[in-house]
């Protein structure tokens, strides 16, 4: 790929639906308040209303009079910025019958670093600001301990007792957790036809009303122990922007380079829609 058929629109485009495909706990995050973000410190006014008032009401004596909602705003700071800059030698470009795939390759690895990065921030402002209440506490998980599927049906009654919406609710495991989960009949055998179908081909299934995704990015507690997160998206904001992709010669070599800059901020907007527990693997 040469510098001169660069289109740094289309490369941005592409490299911010690789850094989507990247991600997990930012894809469970409220999205809504994505836009224009032009520098690292703009901001994005979150605005919510309070709870509508419900009345009982009279036939031919009730006087309706609707009543004026009030609203309060958060602030959520663009606060994060990375970025990624790689060169591809004249030789290696021309060893590959295609140049472009293969800066393609590496633009691919750079949404994958970018997007591991921005996963481990939210799940770690996540787990920082669970409400204290919904803190489970430390639990080991495993063959004569507490069950795997259990912990997951406790974590879910702390959002019911929240009132959380029971529709879009899910739950970030760890590998390990993933592993004590196949084995446990409840999540398998007499779940969900995507559950029985984990057995088969890996796909995560539904537990206890919560949609059940794993990451390597959870918080650790210590070695061979990771928090587990259960929440709902109304719970955090997130806003993310490929602010720049840059191509150009490298002066010191014979190598095209390019650029990138990556722009996000997160916001937890209801502490009380997340619940955590803090688990052991044995």
């Amino acid at each position: 790929m040469s510098v001169d058929r660069f289109i740094p629109s289309l490369w941005a485009a592409t490299l911010l639906e690789n850094l989507n495909n990247s991600h997990v706990a930012v894809n469970l995050c409220n999205r809504n308040y994505e836009g224009d973000i032009a520098q690292s410190g703009d901001t994005v006014r979150i605005t919510s209303i309070g709870n509508v008032t419900i009345d009982n009401y009279n036939k031919n004596t009730t006087v309706i009079a609707p009543e004026t909602l009030n609203d309060s705003q958060q602030v959520l700071t663009i606060d994060q910025a990375k970025y990624f800059a790689f060169q591809v030698d004249d030789v290696d470009a021309r060893q590959v019958r295609d140049d472009g795939a293969l800066m393609d390759v590496a633009m691919r690895d750079a949404a994958w670093g970018l997007g591991n990065l921005a996963d481990e921030s939210v799940l770690a402002a996540m787990q920082a600001q669970t409400a204290t209440g919904n803190a489970l506490g430390a639990m080991t998980i495993g063959t004569g301990n507490v069950d795997a599927y259990d912990n997951l049906v406790d974590l879910s009654i702390k959002l019911d007792e929240n009132n959380v919406p029971r529709d879009g609710r899910w739950c970030v495991i760890p590998p390990f957790y993933h592993g004590w989960l196949q084995k446990n009949a409840n999540f398998v055998s007499y779940g969900t036809q995507a559950n029985r179908e984990d057995l088969e081909n890996g796909i995560i299934g539904a537990a206890s009303g919560m949609r059940i995704v794993v990451s390597n990015n959870l918080p650790t507690s210590g070695t061979g122990r990771n928090y587990v997160i259960a929440g709902h998206s109304d719970g955090v904001t997130y806003a993310e922007q490929i602010n720049t992709v840059e191509a150009y010669r490298v002066q010191t070599a014979f190598s095209d380079a390019v650029k990138g800059l990556h722009l996000y901020g997160y916001k937890i907007t209801r502490p009380y829609v997340l619940a955590t527990a803090d688990c052991i693997s044995v």
